[in-house]
């Protein structure tokens, strides 16, 4: 088995050879068909948060992320093997079939996880984060129910629903009462694209797009927002109001750095929610009398639950969900890929296909 891992912070991946996994226990072996290169990779090769106000920055390895690791949660595979405990939960899921694995999984154990919140669980074991994930041409996931059939969907394209997908699914869900009106999306990368896309299924009105980067602007035009805003121009807050046309009760920031926040802060009517998903970094920039007087929500918002993965892709099947635009690179570009990502290069999702 080929992959590709982290073995120092900040350092290239390293290629390493090894015996392919045999699945056991309830395991299912895969061979890898697509591995998204997500942003939240690179702070894991980057090896930690950005908290600002001169604070230390979060450690990853302090929140139990361990080297060497095999990165990516973004994966699609056909099912090679079946462990021998597997075969009874498999459903009618097959060797042979071609899957979007689940990666945000928890202890399996708590309360969270029983109530189908893995995600938020606190002794967190995602795949290609704390344990293996799809930077590989194999790859071991540990329940068959972690396993979602695509049925005919293109693996290449739907490998970036595990997160980019969900994560905006589910941030879109919980601004729903606010579809009848423009939402503001900061940010027009991989996450703002299938924003966009997602919003128009989910039937709301639409979005206005901020982004410093012109061809991401124009990428987000393409892909059917009302509008763009340049974030770095001095009057953006002006724009805002004037493309709006009414008040801003939704603002999803996709970016999550301190001028963002501001912006998607300043532009909300009273009673307005921010959603903040994105990890760029920075402490936050608001005056704290302000979010009471304004009465504003602000709500992190943490990728998706399985329940909602199975239900975005649903959505996709049966409103034929264009895809977002994928860059497919061969798992020996894995970091070629990155550095792409990290330099600002890519438009939409680069997706290593082993």
């Amino acid at each position: 088995m080929k992959s590709f891992k982290v073995t120092d912070f900040n350092a290239p991946l390293q290629e390493v050879d090894e015996p392919t996994p045999q699945p056991s226990g309830t395991q299912v072996l895969i061979k890898v068909k697509a591995a998204g290169v997500c942003h939240s990779d690179l702070h894991i090769w980057e090896g930690g948060y950005d908290l600002g106000h001169g604070r230390k920055p979060l450690s990853l390895r302090d929140r139990g992320v361990s080297l060497p690791r095999t990165m990516g949660h973004e994966t699609v595979g056909e099912v090679i093997a079946l462990g021998p405990d597997a075969k009874a939960d498999a459903g009618d899921l097959k060797v042979g079939d071609i899957a979007l694995v689940y990666p945000w999984l928890g202890c399996g154990k708590c309360e969270t996880c029983l109530a189908g919140e893995e995600n938020m669980c606190s002794k967190p074991a995602s795949l290609g984060v704390y344990c293996d994930g799809g930077y590989a041409d194999h790859m071991t996931v540990p329940h068959p129910r972690y396993l979602l059939n695509l049925r005919g969907l293109d693996p290449v394209t739907a490998a970036p629903y595990a997160c980019s997908g969900v994560t905006t699914y589910s941030a879109l869900k919980k601004v729903e009462s606010s579809f009848d009106t423009p939402i503001v999306i900061f940010g027009a990368g991989g996450l703002g694209l299938m924003a966009l896309s997602l919003l128009k299924a989910m039937g709301g009105k639409g979005a206005i797009v901020v982004d410093i980067d012109a061809r991401k602007r124009e990428a987000a035009e393409k892909a059917g927002a009302l509008a763009t805003v340049d974030g770095s121009a001095s009057d953006a807050l002006e724009q805002l109001a004037k493309k709006a046309g009414g008040p801003i009760r939704a603002v999803i920031d996709l970016v999550g750095n301190p001028k963002t926040t501001q912006l998607g802060f300043d532009c909300l009517t009273k009673g307005g929610k921010l959603v903040i998903v994105g990890l760029f970094g920075g402490g936050a920039p608001w005056a704290l009398p302000l979010i009471p007087i304004k009465a504003i929500t602000i709500q992190g918002s943490y990728v998706g639950n399985l329940r909602e993965t199975q239900e975005l892709l649903d959505l996709v099947r049966t409103k034929r969900i264009a895809p977002i635009p994928v860059t497919p690179m061969p798992l020996a570009k894995a970091n070629e890929a990155l550095v792409d990502l990290q330099k600002g290069r890519l438009v939409g999702r680069a997706v290593l296909t082993p």
